[in-house]
C-alpha cells in the first residue's frame, strides 16, 4: 500500500504545477532609469499572462490572453486602458513565457544577444463600447476605465511617424510603444 501512495503522490505533484499559476520578480537594481519592478503570473490553465511594472507613476499592467488573441495594457498614470491583437510571431507563447523568464531570471540582468524584439501602435482616440469583445479576463481588467483600441504601425511608417509615445517594455522580451493623442496628455 505505501508503494501505490507514492506514484500516486509524484503523479499528483506533476499534474499540479502543470495548472499551477506562478509569479517571477525582476528587480531593476539600484532602480535608475529603469522599470521598477516586474512581476510575471502565468495561467497555463486559462492560456493568461499577467505582467506587472511597478515604477511609481510610471507603472503600468499588461494581460495577455492567448485564447482571445488580444492584449491589454491598463496605463495607471494615464488612468486609461488600451487594446490591441496579440502579433504572435513576436510575443512568446505561454509556454515559451515560462522558460523565457526562467531563463533570464538566471542571468540577473537579461540577456546579452539579442536585442529585444519591438511592436509600436497607433491608439485611436475613441473610446471602446463594449469590452466584452476582447473577452473576460480583459474586460475584467479594463471596466469602468477609458479603454482605446491600439492597430500595430508598419515597419515602413516608422520613419515619417510623429506622434508621442508611451514604452512598456517588458522584461527582455518585447518593447511595445502605444503612440497617438490618448497617450500624450
Amino acid at each position: 500500500m505505501k508503494f501505490t501512495m507514492i506514484p500516486i503522490g509524484l503523479l499528483g505533484l506533476f499534474i499540479a504545477s502543470a495548472f499551477a499559476d506562478y509569479n517571477i520578480n525582476i528587480n531593476d537594481d539600484g532602480n535608475t532609469a529603469g522599470s521598477g519592478q516586474q512581476t510575471v503570473s502565468v495561467n497555463n490553465e486559462h492560456n493568461v499572462a499577467n505582467i506587472d511594472n511597478n515604477n511609481g507613476w510610471n507603472s503600468w499592467n499588461t494581460l495577455w490572453d492567448y485564447n482571445t488573441g488580444f492584449a491589454a495594457t491598463r496605463l495607471f498614470v494615464k488612468k486609461s486602458c488600451i487594446v490591441h491583437k496579440m502579433k504572435t510571431d513576436v510575443m512568446p507563447s505561454i509556454q515559451a513565457l515560462d522558460a523565457l523568464v526562467k531563463e533570464k531570471k538566471l542571468q540577473g540582468k537579461g540577456p546579452r544577444k539579442p536585442s529585444p524584439k519591438g511592436l509600436m501602435y497607433s491608439v485611436n482616440p475613441n473610446q471602446v463600447d463594449d469590452l466584452n469583445r476582447f473577452g473576460k479576463n480583459i474586460a475584467g481588467m479594463c471596466q469602468g476605465i477609458p479603454t482605446y483600441v491600439a492597430d500595430e504601425i508598419p515597419r515602413a511608417n516608422l520613419f515619417f511617424y510623429s506622434e508621442k509615445c508611451y514604452s512598456a517594455d517588458i522584461l527582455w522580451i518585447l518593447n511595445i510603444s502605444f503612440c497617438g493623442s490618448t497617450v500624450e496628455n
